[in-house]
Parts: C-alpha cells; sequence; structure tokens
C-alpha cells in the first residue's frame, strides 16, 4: 500500500539530492578558485570551498539513489547553517536566507525520517537481513 508521506519524503529526497547535486557541480565546473575566494572574502578557510563542493556533489548523488540518506542531510543542514550564519543573514529573509531555510528544513525532514521506501538503502538492507 502506498502511504503518502513515504512518497513525500521520497520527493524531497531527490529534490534535495538534485539541488545539491547541481549547486556542488556548479562549484567544480566555475572554477573552484572562484568559490575559495568567496569562502575566504567572508572570513572562512579557503579549503572548506572544497569540502563543502564535495559534499554537495557526492551527497547530492547518493540522496537522489537514497544512500546514506540521514548522514548526508545531517551534512547539508550543517551546510545550510554555516551558510545562513556567515552569509545569508545580514540580507534578510527575501532574497537572504529564504531558500536556505526551506533546504535546512528539508534537510532536518530527511535526517529525521531517515529511509524511505523508495531508496536503494532499503534494497540493500532487506537482501542484508533475509
Amino acid at each position: 500500500m502506498l502511504r503518502k508521506f513515504e512518497f513525500g519524503a521520497f520527493i524531497l529526497r531527490v529534490v534535495l539530492g538534485l539541488i545539491f547535486f547541481i549547486h556542488g557541480l556548479d562549484k567544480f565546473q566555475g572554477g573552484m578558485a572562484h568559490t575559495v575566494s568567496f569562502f575566504e572574502s567572508v572570513g572562512l578557510p579557503g579549503f572548506l570551498a572544497y569540502v563543502v563542493a564535495s559534499i554537495e556533489l557526492a551527497g547530492g548523488m547518493a540522496l537522489l539513489v537514497g544512500i546514506g540518506t540521514r548522514v548526508v542531510s545531517i551534512l547539508f543542514a550543517i551546510i545550510m547553517i554555516g551558510a545562513i550564519i556567515t552569509v545569508k543573514l545580514p540580507a534578510g529573509f527575501q532574497g537572504g536566507y529564504e531558500f536556505d531555510l526551506a533546504l535546512l528544513a528539508m534537510s532536518f525532514h530527511l535526517a529525521i525520517t531517515n529511509r524511505s521506501k523508495y531508496a536503494l538503502d532499503n534494497v540493500m538492507i532487506s537482501y542484508k537481513y533475509e
């Protein structure tokens, strides 16, 4: 039987994964030197640009297929909290941190619900315990 909340979690997982994957890919394709410079301009160590971009890219792919949903979602939540505090908060809600807040809420939801019925994690765990 199809449960609406499971399908809803699936949609959130895929959309969140796609958004972060594209953002991570853009950081690498746009030249990491620009991202490193931006991180340094807001007072963050430049190497964090590589960490964030890698988490976004690999984590986005993982969420798309449903692997490590809880861990990836927690990492995304940490990234969003950092982005809101260091960059977006001074700009205010509209045009500032509204989108990041939505991504943070999605990340929290997926971290709390963990695996959904439509995730590769479920298939691997089902075979493991059968």
